[in-house]
């Protein structure tokens, strides 16, 4: 069975466990406090650059899969 998370909960879940404030959160993320605010509620229209700083402030790693994902790897080495 796949669990799809929702961003949002898992910003917030991750944040109240490291026991961190919005403020907090943000200074430690370099982005405004309004962001960390507006992501937990579920603003659709946040930067992709702002969210990798907030996930990268919580230790939440991203991991892409797809059917493909091995040949777009191969293909990068070859690339190099």
């Amino acid at each position: 069975m796949t669990v799809k998370y929702e961003l949002h909960k898992m910003i917030l879940f991750h944040r109240k466990q490291a026991k961190l404030s919005r403020n907090e959160l943000a200074e430690l993320a370099g982005v405004g406090k309004t962001v960390i605010y507006d992501l937990e509620k579920g603003k659709q229209t946040v930067k992709w650059s702002t969210i990798i700083s907030i996930l990268e402030a919580l230790n939440i790693d991203i991991k892409f899969q797809s059917p493909l994902m091995e040949e777009y790897e191969k293909s990068i080495s070859q690339n190099s």
